[in-house]
């Protein structure tokens, strides 16, 4: 099949900048697109940052259908071995399935801390097509936003093996969060259509991590990196990675 092109807007984003860089990863069906406000902050506090496009997404449905969950998880890994080369210190953060990414990615390398966002660990409207083969293509609804003013860039449709693969790693993750022990910023919105807020509630119940804290986002639904709380997310993240590098000595 012929690679389809990347949806304008839809792109992976690096911002270069000090030796402390940051991963971000947006979630099933998203694209950079919808982490973009948080990158774009972030970077201006002059950290590096970068968001890459996880495989399938924001091209065509048809190139979706087509991967494996392990093909997402090598694309978090490739992201921060991408940034270990020019930084001396990597944080990670996730949004949705970008969180049980970035969780998975945290109990193989040694992150200086995660922050997840609504991490997915259950879709429970998803679950009726666990091991189904038909329909084809499930049809999407608008994306769970409260600001009613915000887009995102996301498929109309999207393949049943796809959402298979969903589950899959997300029931991968929650397998493993015991082993995770770096320290751990966990936002979450009680109002969220999409995953369960006790998803959150468990992973922070369930890490090691000696240092960790759940924030509410009591003003956003499930996309919180596009909705009204993503000021407060950004300013969060920057004294969590600021209090977990505070002995770091930082190279521009």
């Amino acid at each position: 099949m012929t690679v389809a092109k990347v949806i304008p807007g839809a792109e992976s984003f690096f911002y270069p900048g000090n030796s402390i860089g940051i991963l971000i990863c947006h979630g099933f069906n998203g694209t950079p697109q919808s982490v973009g406000y948080l990158g774009k902050s972030l970077a201006a506090k002059g950290y590096t940052v970068y968001s890459p496009r996880l495989q399938g997404h924001g091209t065509h449905e048809l190139e979706m259908e087509t991967i494996h969950y392990q093909e997402w998880i090598k694309d978090i890994e490739t992201a921060y071995k991408k940034l270990k080369q020019t930084c001396t210190h990597v944080f990670a953060m996730g949004q949705s399935m970008g969180g049980a990414l970035v969780l998975d990615l945290a109990t193989k390398v040694a992150c200086d801390g995660i922050m997840t966002i609504n991490a997915a660990l259950q879709v429970p409207e998803y679950e009726t097509y666990r091991n189904q083969t038909a329909p084809r293509f499930i049809t999407e609804g608008a994306p769970d936003i409260k600001d009613k003013d915000t887009t995102e860039i996301t498929y109309d449709r999207v393949p049943i093996t796809a959402i298979n693969q969903l589950l899959t790693i997300m029931e991968h993750t929650n397998e493993q969060l015991e082993d995770i022990s770096c320290p751990a910023l966990i936002f979450h919105s009680p109002e969220d259509h999409v995953v369960p807020s006790q998803c959150s509630d468990r992973i922070y119940n369930s890490v090691s991590s000696h240092s960790k804290e759940l924030i509410s986002l009591t003003n956003s639904f499930h996309v919180a990196s596009l909705d009204y709380d993503k000021e407060l997310i950004v300013e969060r993240a920057y004294h969590f990675i600021k209090k977990h590098s505070k002995d770091i000595t930082i190279a521009s």
